[in-house]
């Protein structure tokens, strides 16, 4: 079976550092993309590029509560408080890049699709929910799962894209669980989904050799219950077996 590693935060419990995927990304990817999952941890000194490279078919980088260190793109000091996870952004920024030079399919969420665009050199809004005219793309606070990961907002999918052409959708609705986005696109990605204020929502890049998915929601919840939620894990699976 093919070999789908999983990047992991680096968390503190009990004081400790652990390595932590949520179950849901592991399921989707053993069930929806039919792969073998494998974790990857996020340590102090980044595991070597070429090791990791060697042992996987494929990659899939993971949302998490922690942002990527602003200073990784030239954006401002963080605001106290905001949840870092430098050991992370150390290893999935060399990472994501010599996976795409390879041509290692690669699935981005959430933060996984944030650090795609600052591994490519583009940046991102701190605060979307700040912005004049944006929507607030957080998540309620105080309910239960179900209605944190509910479907907040609908998207429009550009219809000569790679979205478009393994989903055959227009305009779902997805989840939302984010306060930082993409601002200042990264050269060669291209858009593939757009909020309804503009926020671009799902990245694709049509020079990469090989499939490569960025997306800002979280598809891995419920994934079986949802048409794009399994299309985009089918064709990722699908491109991690090759021909």
């Amino acid at each position: 079976m093919p070999v789908c590693g999983i990047v992991t935060d680096r968390r503190l419990s009990d004081g400790m550092a652990v390595h932590q995927a949520n179950d849901e990304y592991v399921a989707a990817i053993r069930d929806g993309a039919g792969l073998l999952p494998l974790l990857i941890p996020s340590t102090d000194a980044p595991l070597a590029v070429d090791a990791v490279l060697q042992v996987v078919d494929g990659l899939l980088f993971t949302g998490a509560p922690s942002n990527v260190e602003p200073s990784r793109y030239g954006g401002g000091d963080p605001r106290p408080g905001t949840t870092l996870d430098a050991a992370r952004d150390a290893t999935t920024l060399l990472l994501l890049k010599a996976a795409i030079v390879r041509g290692v399919p690669v699935l981005a969420i959430c933060r996984g699709f944030q650090e795609l665009n600052v591994a490519l050199g583009g940046t991102l809004h701190q605060h979307v929910h700040e912005i004049p005219g944006r929507l607030d793309h957080r998540e309620p606070s105080g309910v239960s799962l179900d209605q944190e990961y509910a479907p907040a907002h609908p998207i429009r999918i550009m219809p000569d894209g790679l979205l478009a052409r393994l989903s055959g959708q227009k305009e779902p609705m997805v989840n939302s669980l984010h306060h930082q986005g993409v601002d200042i696109l990264a050269p060669g990605l291209k858009a593939e989904a757009i909020a309804p204020d503009g926020q671009i929502e799902a990245v694709s890049m049509p020079q990469a050799s090989g499939f490569l998915l960025g997306v800002q929601w979280h598809p891995e919840w419920r994934w079986a219950e949802d048409p794009l939620s399994r299309a985009i894990f089918e064709a990722f699976g699908a491109a991690v077996r090759g021909p």
